[in-house]
Formats: C-alpha cells, structure tokens, sequence
C-alpha cells in the first residue's frame, strides 16, 4: 500500500465528514473544523506548521534522538492532515499535490522559483 493510498483514503473519509455530507460537528473534529469555515482550520494550519518548525529546532539543539525525531514525525503528521482538510475544502486531493510534485520533479528548485517570478511578474504587468 503506498503512502498515496493512505493520503486518498483520509481525504475521502474528510470529504465524508463535509457537514453538507451530513459530517456531525458534535462527534466529529473534522465536521467542526469544516463547519466553523477556512479561519479555523487555516489557522490550525498556521499552528500545525509552527509545531513542525520548533520540533525540528528541538532536534537541531537536542540531538536526533528518538523521541525528538517522533515528535518532529507526528508535528508533521498533523501539518498534513490539517491541509488535507483544506484541500478537500477547496475541491482539491492528494492526486493533484502529486501531480505538482511530480511536475517539479528533476527540475532546479532556484530555475522553478525564478520561473514563478517571472510568471508572476508577467501577469501583473497584463493586469
């Protein structure tokens, strides 16, 4: 089973708990995140990525130790359960992050973001 698998499965048992899928805000954590709209569950987000960083920081202070290393696991676990909830929010699901990620594969990250620029800077200038 690939980790796509199991990242498709959550996303379809989060779109299953979309209060317009009858997702109940009373059992369900999910449901209340997505009921309470994209402030809650983008600033969980926001938590869920700071969590990450300081985890991370831990391990650069502390050492990778075991238990250093599974915090820095599970904060990240949390970052991507969090955005996946957003993605289903949006419509979106793991396939298309994938496909990003494999569009971007064997390309230099500096040529990729210079590209954005100019895209981005093209763009305005149409505007």
């Amino acid at each position: 089973m690939s980790s796509n698998d199991t990242l498709q499965r959550l996303a379809h048992i989060i779109e299953s708990r979309k209060p317009a899928q009858g997702g109940d805000a009373d059992k369900s954590y999910v449901a209340r995140l997505l009921q309470r709209g994209p402030d809650a569950f983008l600033k969980k987000i926001g938590e869920e990525a700071t969590e990450t960083v300081m985890a991370a920081k831990d391990i650069d202070h502390g050492g990778a130790t075991p238990e250093l290393k599974g915090k820095l696991v599970g904060e990240v676990a949390d970052l991507w359960f969090h955005s996946l909830i957003a993605l289903v929010h949006y419509g979106l699901s793991p396939a298309d992050v994938m496909a990003e990620l494999e569009r971007r594969e064997g390309t230099s990250g500096i040529e990729e973001k210079a590209l954005r620029k100019a895209q981005h800077r093209d763009a305005a200038e149409k505007a």
